[in-house]
């Protein structure tokens, strides 16, 4: 069972939602979509599942074109991050719904509605109503609503948008093991880097309608093709600088220099544009080859046990994410420090041409 899309394109109106996009998503997968708002995820589903008809390129499931076929033909759940439950109904009767469409027996649906619910540990609120169910009781009705059908394909489109922290951590840790469990193909959207890496499977990151890159969720984030993929499977967003390489050294504009080891000794002299992630940044210096940067204070934001320091170094923005809570006022001029082993290199046209070396011994 797997389902393919052959350099699938959506337009509307002359505008470009999904590019030219080609994707392979095997049997028992968890497949994660991560972008941005309007990045495009929203629009793949819907093509996925036939909501929607490609402009060009071909749709195959289990090797089968079924690029025109109607989504009620197809055995395709969606859920959205607003849980569509019927409120008059109970718990088992919002399960059992669908099966009731198909012209499913009693015994049938019994059977499949108890399995289902015991799956999603529902067993004990089947005779509850939606609206006496906390939010996430209620997402995880809607979503046995698509799981009974025995879907082979499974859509799950930001789902935990709408939950608080508790419930969203609850339910991040249960739907790995609810894919599992069903053998189907999953496929989730989301903003959230962290959840793409809590989910694990493999994640296609996206950026204006565009698949950057597809594989196994950890060496995506590890190993990203390009700067704009590193930009969007990081959060905050990758920052980057412009610097120079010269012989055994990296040039940043005349203010700073680190050593060109590891990774970066292989390439050949010129310019590049490094990235480092928010979480490379420290405030003290614990190497001796960590490369010292003058920043300026824009913005401090306290979450508790970290703080997020918005950084102005000459024209460059970058934030960084620093232990503890660092009450720092917006003009204070600080250090911070990078290890060159967490800096990535991308040439002019964005692409990878020296991964950090922390990344090949992860």
């Amino acid at each position: 069972m797997a389902l393919e899309l052959k350099s699938v394109s959506r337009s509307v109106q002359g505008r470009a939602h999904i590019r030219p996009t080609d994707l392979m998503l095997e049997r028992g997968t968890m497949n994660v979509l991560l972008g941005p708002t309007l990045s495009g995820k929203t629009s793949l589903m819907r093509l996925m599942a036939g909501l929607d008809v490609p402009t060009s390129g071909r749709i195959f499931w289990n090797g089968a074109d079924v690029t025109g076929q109607r989504v009620q033909d197809r055995k395709v759940a969606m859920v959205y991050q607003q849980f569509i439950n019927y409120p008059a109904l109970s718990v088992y009767e919002n399960i059992a719904s669908p099966l009731r469409l198909m012209g499913k027996t009693k015994a049938e649906i019994d059977r499949a509605v108890r399995e289902t619910a015991e799956m999603l540990k529902l067993t004990p609120m089947l005779t509850r109503k939606p609206l006496e169910l906390s939010g996430g009781q209620q997402q995880r009705c809607a979503l046995a609503r698509a799981l009974v059908k025995g879907s082979g394909l499974v859509l799950l489109d930001e789902p935990l948008a709408n939950l608080d922290y508790k419930l969203r951590e609850e339910l991040r840790v249960e739907i790995p093991r609810i894919f599992e469990a069903s053998g189907a193909i999953f496929v989730y959207a989301t903003t959230e880097p962290e959840e793409a890496l809590l989910l694990g499977g493999n994640t296609a990151t996206l950026w204006e309608g565009r698949v950057t890159q597809f594989g196994p969720t950890p060496s995506v984030y590890r190993l990203p093709a390009d700067a704009t993929t590193a930009r969007v499977f990081s959060d905050p967003p990758m920052n980057f600088v412009p610097v120079v390489k010269d012989g055994h050294r990296l040039d940043f504009g005349g203010l700073a220099k680190a050593p060109a080891e590891g990774t970066h000794a292989a390439l050949p002299d010129g310019r590049y544009l490094a990235g480092f992630r928010a979480n490379h940044v420290t405030l003290n210096k614990h190497s001796g080859d960590a490369v010292e940067l003058s920043c300026t204070v824009a913005v401090t934001e306290i979450t508790g046990s970290e703080s997020f320091l918005h950084l102005r170094h000459g024209t460059e923005k970058w934030v960084g994410l620093v232990h503890g809570v660092q009450d720092l006022a917006p003009g204070t001029a600080v250090n911070v420090y990078l290890n060159p082993a967490h800096i990535y290199l991308f040439d002019a046209d964005g692409a990878l041409v020296a991964p950090a070396s922390y990344a090949l011994a992860a």
